[in-house]
């Protein structure tokens, strides 16, 4: 009896995990205190999302969603049980990671926050003069009127009308921009409809499009477009849906334009296939809209005001100058209000984040800016005793940003939450309560729990992140000189304020400052647009479950040659999304099999058990290995299979090799890139780019991701970089990476309105003895 009530007192103080083998995990079992910071340490790929994420976050949502109905389920994304044996003591878990919001043009930094709507609640019951509810100030809410029958008490129907007043401008319908078209990208003029004119992609005149337009009546299919009337021009472009009789069916016709708004101009561009995105940037001119200005808002909502201030005024000012107007009202009647919406404005500017407006689009932030805007909706959260899962919370951010962190986890933690952390950089692994390191290598060289326990146990202990946690790289005995210099004259872009500097070529070049100072806009305005320029930046890599590094990379391609000319064979065959495919899964190795109203299931295909190739594929190799097997080896073990002998495939062999250079060795060249970390995927950006011609290479962030034990390779590739003749210019907040510089550039002295200004230029020995600038201080406490 007594170890059941022991057993019942450990579920409320610990998450209890038995058995966990998702991914690379190898039977991992431990016991998480509740109510606690835990930090998961180790190396790129040793386990540490699997863990946390992929197992205990992914464990607590899918029982959360389990609760709900049938018919609700259906609509949710589909969750599979984790490989794990035991899960105990889950609480609901919210995950922050590091995904970028996304860009949906609706959506911006207020809507994504509470912010927005405590703004539309003031000046509901403020603002002069008075507009109406608070959607009246919604450019997410149209206004519509209409009349309908209401039944009164006799049972009778009387004809009512209806008024919903909304904040929508009705000239963008809220997106602030409208959508002009290019009709020369639409169709060739020269052509009739018999000859195919539209260059729009899926309307061929053979498909259901071109077979609607032909069999309207409206247009001669023999008449080139350039000598219709105006009224049959106007036909084709802008005629309102009209229902026709095609091959006796009905359907409905409808102009080019309206139907090309609804059907993708209206969607978010970044969501489109790469053809048909190709086809938008190439059609679509978006102007600022000339109604509202680009404020989204109706004229009833622009016009009311508080003390002078529109709410399309308030979200354009910079947040920490907002939360300094709202702190200047002094209203009683919405005082409470007044002190929430304050509270949450000043909580961006304890994050970092106060250089940023409520109406910046959520699909322009970063990563980091992403995590942080959705840590604030956290902050101010009633529940507690939940587990908030925390991806790299601290990427993006200047060493004095990170205090400013650490300080809103242990806000979080005291509040009565369980914090989990997956994080490499040591300033926050030491405000850690409970430490998980996972290793001792990657994927199949890692998942294993190397250490549990206090931050001083893991000094002491034996481990990787043990030994590499007290790292310093000290500043370089002497710095390279530079072999000329690339000018930038009048910057202005964002918040730069007319800069001029030079940068150095020939050398190592790091540009620093804090989050929101301009690095990225002086950087990426004046310098990546060049034609010798190789930019690895943060945009997301696309790609869906088939697509996987030998894909991405373009390794596939020599390695589907290199088979098919050893066995004489088509390379096609190669190809588990050509002819290849297992006709059973179609190439995807898994069935995924629909249940109606429950949640869809993927199992392994078992005809060809996962491995995705027809069985007579597998019977033709190379070096004695199937193309299966080749897909199934790492990246360090495929350097060396292609490195020589049968198997030797020189063009594989160096885009293995510079793979392994960027520390992605451990990776299987065939797994699917959904399973890659943020930091995984710009380093195989930074593994393609390497193969590309350019004199001046442009790195943002690229220690992202990165354990401390591969800082140090990385400084050794930009190193060879730059003694192979090349410029690396870094954008970075790493100190190991400041102090290995040859040149820094710091911007500031803060963020936004504060920033865009050099504060520093010179040596990293020079920073350090200046020490005026943040960046000078936090650098000298570094390697002191």
């Amino acid at each position: 009896m007594a170890a059941t009530r022991n057993h019942i007192a450990d579920s409320h103080d610990l998450i209890r995990v038995i058995g966990a083998r998702e991914n690379n995990l190898r039977e991992v079992s431990l016991d998480i205190p509740k109510r606690r910071l835990t930090v998961f340490t180790g190396v790129s790929g040793s386990g540490k999302s699997s863990l946390v994420f992929g197992t205990i976050a992914a464990e607590s949502q899918r029982l959360i969603n389990e609760t709900y109905s049938s018919f609700v389920q259906n609509f949710m994304p589909n969750q599979a049980r984790p490989e794990v044996d035991v899960l105990e003591g889950l609480t609901t878990a919210i995950i922050v990671d590091q995904e970028r919001m996304g860009a949906d043009p609706r959506s911006t930094v207020g809507t994504a926050t509470d912010a927005n709507a405590m703004l539309r609640i003031l000046f509901s019951r403020i603002g002069q003069p008075y507009v109406g509810p608070p959607p009246a100030f919604s450019f997410n809410t149209p206004s519509v009127s209409g009349s309908g029958a209401l039944k009164v008490g006799d049972g009778k129907a009387e004809k009512v009308s209806y008024t919903r007043t909304g904040g929508m401008c009705p000239t963008c319908e809220g997106r602030g921009r409208v959508n002009d078209v290019d009709l020369d990208e639409l169709y060739d003029a020269e052509k009739s409809l018999n000859e195919g004119p539209f260059k729009i992609p899926g309307y061929s005149m053979d498909g259901w499009y071109g077979r609607i337009f032909i069999g309207s009546g409206f247009f001669d299919p023999d008449k080139p477009i350039k000598s219709y009337s105006k009224r049959e021009l106007d036909d084709l472009l802008h005629k309102k849906p009209t229902k026709i009789k095609v091959d006796g069916v009905n359907v409905t016709f409808e102009g080019l334009i309206p139907r090309l708004h609804k059907s993708i101009f209206s969607k978010d561009v970044d969501s489109l296939p790469s053809h048909v995105r190709a086809f938008v940037e190439r059609a679509a001119i978006f102007r600022i809209c000339p109604e509202c200005d680009g404020t989204r808002l109706s004229e009833a909502a622009r016009n009311c005001k508080i003390n002078g201030i529109s709410i399309a005024d308030a979200c354009r000012l910079q947040i920490n100058e907002l939360a300094d107007w709202v702190a200047g009202l002094a209203e009683p009647s919405v005082a409470p209000l007044l002190q929430n919406l304050h509270a949450t404005l000043q909580s961006f500017t304890e994050i970092g984040l106060g250089y940023l407006s409520l109406d910046r689009p959520a699909g322009t932030l970063s990563g980091g800016e992403a995590q942080r805007t959705k840590m604030i909706r956290h902050l101010g959260s009633s529940l507690t005793d939940v587990t908030y899962v925390f991806d790299e919370p601290t990427v993006g951010l200047h060493p004095h940003d990170i205090d400013r962190m650490n300080t809103l986890l242990l806000q979080l933690r005291d509040k009565g939450n369980t914090v989990l952390v997956v994080e490499h950089k040591p300033e926050t692994i030491a405000i850690a309560d409970h430490v998980v390191d996972l290793g001792p290598g990657a994927g199949s060289e890692g998942g294993t729990i190397c250490f549990e326990g206090t931050v001083e146990g893991l000094r002491s202990s034996d481990t990787l992140t043990g030994r590499h946690l007290d790292d310093r790289v000290q500043l370089k005995a002497g710095v390279r000189s530079p072999t000329g210099t690339l000018e930038v004259r009048g910057a202005e872009q964002h918040n730069l304020q007319s800069v001029d500097v030079d940068i150095p070529l020939g050398v190592l070049s790091v540009i620093t400052g804090v989050a929101g100072s301009g690095k990225s806009s002086l950087i990426h305005g004046s310098v990546s647009h060049r034609e010798d320029v190789v930019t690895v930046d943060q945009s997301p890599i696309k790609g869906s479950r088939r697509s996987n590094p030998a894909t991405y990379t373009g390794l596939s391609e020599p390695i589907r040659k290199a088979f098919a000319k050893a066995n004489k064979v088509k390379p096609a065959l190669f190809s588990a999304n050509s002819e290849g495919a297992c006709p059973t899964c179609n190439g995807a190795g898994v069935i995924y099999t629909d249940l109606g109203m429950m949640a869809t299931v993927s199992s392994p295909c078992e005809v060809c058990e996962g491995r995705r190739f027809q069985a007579s594929v597998l019977d033709y190799t190379l070096g004695g290995l199937n193309i299966a097997e080749v897909l199934e080896l790492s990246v360090a073990r495929a350097e060396e299979f292609f490195a020589s002998g049968e198997a030797k495939v020189p063009a594989a062999h160096r885009i293995l090799q510079r793979m392994v250079d960027v520390g992605l060795g451990y990776l299987t060249i065939g797994q699917p890139l959904t399973t890659l970390s943020g930091g995984e995927r710009q380093r195989l950006k930074l593994a393609i780019q390497m193969g590309e011609p350019g004199e001046i290479y442009v790195l943002d962030e690229p220690t992202t991701g990165l354990h401390l034990a591969d800082v140090q390779q990385l400084l050794g590739l930009l190193d060879q970089l730059v003694e192979s003749g090349k410029t690396v210019i870094v954008i970075e907040h790493h100190q190991a990476v400041m102090a290995h510089a040859d040149w820094i550039i710091d911007l500031g002295p803060g963020a936004g309105h504060d920033g865009g200004r050099i504060v520093f230029e010179g040596t990293p020995e020079q920073l350090v003895a200046n020490a005026s600038t943040l960046t000078g201080e936090h650098l000298a406490a570094y390697l002191s």
